[in-house]
C-alpha cells in the first residue's frame, strides 16, 4: 500500500505531476489559436463558450502548430531544462544545446508535441476533475446539491446512491492520480530516447572534450615551463653565489649582486606569469587568451639563466607574429632549463635566426662528463617543445652531435 502511494504520490510523482502541467501552460497559446480558428467556422459560441467540439478541435489544430515550433533552436534546450527538473532522469542522459541534424530535430518536435499535447489533457483534467468529484461526494449530504443539475443528472432517487457517492468520488480521483503518475512515468521513459544525444550531439561533445584536455595540456605546458625554468635558473644562480661566498674574503660581490639580482628579476617574472595562469585556470579561459612574454623578453630571459649562456639573434624579431613569439620564448625557456639541469655549468649558446621565412632556434652545450641521471618518470621538457613546434607546423629535434647536445627547433612564420 504505501508503495502504491508513493508511486502515485511520492515526490518523484508530484514532480513529474508539475512537469505536464507545464506543458498543458505552454499548450494554451496554441489552443487559443486553434480556437479562434475553429469558432467562427464551427459558429459554436466563441473560444471559450463553444462546445465540445470548439475544444478537441482547438486541440488538434494545436498539436501540429508545437510540431512546427519545436524545429526553431531554443525548443530543444528548453525542453531539456524542464525534463532535467522534473522528469527524475539522470542529467548525463539528455543532450545540450540546439538539435542537430534532421533526425534530432524531428525527435525534438515529437517530444515538445507529446509533452503539450499530454500536458494539455492531464492539466485540464487536474483543473476539471477534483472539483467535481468533491461535488459527488458531498451529494448524499446536500440537499440543496441533490436539487441541483447535478443531482438531477446522477439519478439521487435511486436507493443505491447513499453508498455510492463516496466511493465514487474517490475512484476519480485516484483514476486521475493513477494516469498522471503513468503518463509522467511514459514521457520519463521517453525523455532519453527524444532527447537524449545523437551522433552529432555526440561529436560535438567528443571535439569539445577534445579542445578542453588541449587547453589543459597547453596550461600545463606553461606553468611546466615557466616554473620548472625558474627553478632551475634561481638553483643554479644561488648554487654560484654560495660557491662564490665559500671563497673567503676575497670574494667577488659584484659577482654575487648580479647572481641575487638575478634571482630576484627571475621570481619577479615567473610569479607573474603563474598568475596569469592560474587566472585563466579559474575562469576556464584559454592559454592563447593572456598574453604571455614573447621573444621581446628573451635577454632578460638568457640574463637571468646565467653568465655561461650566450644569445645570438640574426633578423628582425619585430614582424614575428604574436603566438609564434610567445611559443619561441617558452622553448628557449624549456632549452635552458634542460641546459641547466643536464649541462653541469658548461657554456650555453643561444642562437635565433629570423631572416628566412622560417624561425629557426638553435641551442648547443658541451656534453657534460657524466652523463645526467635520468628522473624516475622521464622529463617533459623536450617532449613539450616538440609539441609546441609541431602545433605551428615545425619541427624539433635534439640529441649530440658532434661532441655538443643540440637543441634545434625550425617554425615557419
Amino acid at each position: 500500500m504505501r508503495r502504491c502511494a508513493v508511486a502515485l504520490l511520492g515526490q518523484r510523482a508530484r514532480r513529474r505531476w508539475l512537469h505536464l502541467i507545464v506543458g498543458g501552460a505552454l499548450f494554451m497559446p496554441f489552443w487559443m489559436v486553434g480556437a479562434l480558428v475553429l469558432g467562427p467556422l464551427l459558429d459554436d459560441g466563441g473560444m471559450f463558450s463553444g462546445g465540445l467540439g470548439v475544444q478537441f478541435g482547438a486541440y488538434a489544430v494545436g498539436l501540429p502548430l508545437v510540431a512546427v515550433s519545436a524545429l526553431f533552436p531554443p525548443a530543444r534546450p528548453m525542453s531539456v531544462a524542464a525534463a532535467r527538473t522534473l522528469s527524475g532522469v539522470p542529467t548525463e542522459r539528455f543532450a545540450d544545446g540546439p538539435a542537430r541534424g534532421r533526425g534530432a530535430r524531428a525527435r525534438a518536435a515529437g517530444w515538445l508535441t507529446l509533452h503539450l499535447g499530454a500536458g494539455a489533457l492531464v492539466s485540464g483534467a487536474t483543473l476539471a476533475l477534483p472539483p467535481f468529484a468533491v461535488s459527488v461526494m458531498a451529494l448524499p449530504f446536500s440537499p440543496a446539491l441533490r436539487r441541483s443539475e447535478l443531482g438531477r443528472f446522477w439519478g439521487l432517487d435511486r436507493p443505491w446512491w447513499d453508498w455510492a457517492a463516496l466511493p465514487l468520488g474517490f475512484l476519480m480521483l485516484l483514476a486521475l492520480a493513477v494516469v498522471a503518475a503513468a503518463t509522467g512515468a511514459l514521457l520519463a521513459r521517453l525523455a532519453p530516447r527524444l532527447l537524449g544525444p545523437g551522433p552529432a550531439d555526440r561529436l560535438a561533445a567528443a571535439e569539445r572534450r577534445a579542445a578542453e584536455a588541449e587547453s589543459r595540456n597547453r596550461l600545463a605546458r606553461e606553468l611546466h615551463d615557466s616554473v620548472g625554468h625558474a627553478l632551475s635558473a634561481v638553483t643554479l644562480q644561488a648554487g654560484a653565489a654560495r660557491r662564490v661566498l665559500d671563497g673567503g674574503e676575497g670574494a667577488d660581490l659584484a659577482f654575487v649582486r648580479e647572481a641575487l639580482t638575478a634571482i630576484e628579476e627571475t621570481t619577479r617574472r615567473t610569479v607573474g606569469e603563474l598568475d596569469r595562469a592560474l587566472g585563466l585556470l579559474r575562469r576556464g579561459g584559454d592559454v592563447e587568451e593572456g598574453v604571455g612574454p614573447g621573444l621581446d623578453a628573451l635577454e632578460a630571459l638568457v640574463r637571468g639563466a646565467g653568465p655561461e649562456v650566450a644569445l645570438r639573434v640574426s633578423g628582425d624579431l619585430a614582424p614575428v607574429p604574436e603566438a609564434l613569439s610567445r611559443e619561441a620564448y617558452r622553448i628557449v625557456q624549456e632549452g635552458l632549463t634542460n641546459a641547466a639541469r643536464h649541462a653541469g655549468g658548461k657554456p650555453v649558446t643561444v642562437r635565433l635566426d629570423a631572416r628566412t621565412e622560417k624561425v629557426e632556434i638553435t641551442m648547443e652545450n658541451p656534453l657534460p662528463e657524466r652523463p645526467p641521471v635520468a628522473r624516475p618518470n622521464g622529463g617533459r621538457g623536450l617532449r613539450g617543445i616538440a609539441e609546441r613546434a609541431r602545433l605551428l607546423g615545425g619541427t624539433a629535434e635534439a640529441g649530440p652531435a658532434d661532441g655538443v647536445w643540440r637543441l634545434a627547433v625550425r617554425i615557419p612564420r
